[in-house]
């Protein structure tokens, strides 16, 4: 069996398509996404349209959490600027999807237990960096596989109790590399075989504009190259 995990969009639709392309590209069906589904960028319903549309199995970030109660406080300046025109621009089909998120999972899979949160286990503002993980996160989140987003840096790691992956960003990466990341899962006989990172190219001049003609700050519009 193998999985796509994803995180981090961050309403950076064409990222968001591009990413799917190429899972489907691939013959994968099963997408889990660890949460921050929008801010930042300038299509936060289309991009949680598509994220209905595909069954992506979703969980929430401290983005999304942002966006439905309404308190930056503990974002950026820029983050919180970003936010807050997304908050205002939500449809009501927006705001029920993510109201109806839960901010971590626990999942059977293959019978390995997998759990799914943005930040470290059950605080999704903590970030978790690859020189961090340990099999105390393992532990703590009773799991098998911890799938993990916030950082925008993506790391696959063996651990002796199990594996913890970030998918990294799909729609803004951190690592000094532009390209969509998200990752791949193969599972055999209930095994973890392999996680791989990846890298795809999308439309960045299509966000960047998109960005820029939303009025969100500069920066925004200049970090997707």
């Amino acid at each position: 069996m193998k999985l796509a995990l994803i995180s981090d969009i961050h309403s950076n639709l064409p990222a968001l398509e591009a990413v799917l392309a190429e899972i489907r590209r691939l013959g994968i069906a099963r997408i889990l996404n660890a949460g921050d589904n929008v801010g930042y960028n300038a299509f936060p319903n289309e991009t949680l349209s598509v994220l209905a549309r595909e069954g992506v199995e979703s969980i929430r970030g401290n983005h999304d959490i942002a966006s439905i109660t309404g308190d930056f406080s503990r974002l950026n300046p820029t983050a919180a600027s970003a936010e807050e025109g997304t908050c205002k621009g939500l449809s009501v089909q927006s705001s029920d999807f993510l109201m109806a998120l839960r901010e971590y999972q626990e999942l059977d899979i293959e019978g390995l237990r997998f759990a799914v949160h943005h930040g470290a286990p059950f605080d999704p503002w903590e970030y978790v960096r690859d020189y961090f993980v340990s099999g105390l996160h393992l532990e703590k989140a009773n799991a098998e596989v911890l799938v993990l987003g916030h950082t925008h840096w993506p790391y696959a790691l063996r651990l002796d109790k199990g594996f913890v992956v970030n998918p990294g960003s799909a729609g803004q990466p951190r690592d000094g590399d532009w390209r969509a990341s998200f990752a791949t899962m193969e599972i055999v006989r209930g095994k973890v075989m392999e996680a791989v990172i990846r890298r795809v190219e999308y439309d960045v001049k299509r966000t960047m504009g998109a960005n820029r003609k939303a009025g969100l700050p500069e920066i925004l519009a200049d970090s997707h190259h």
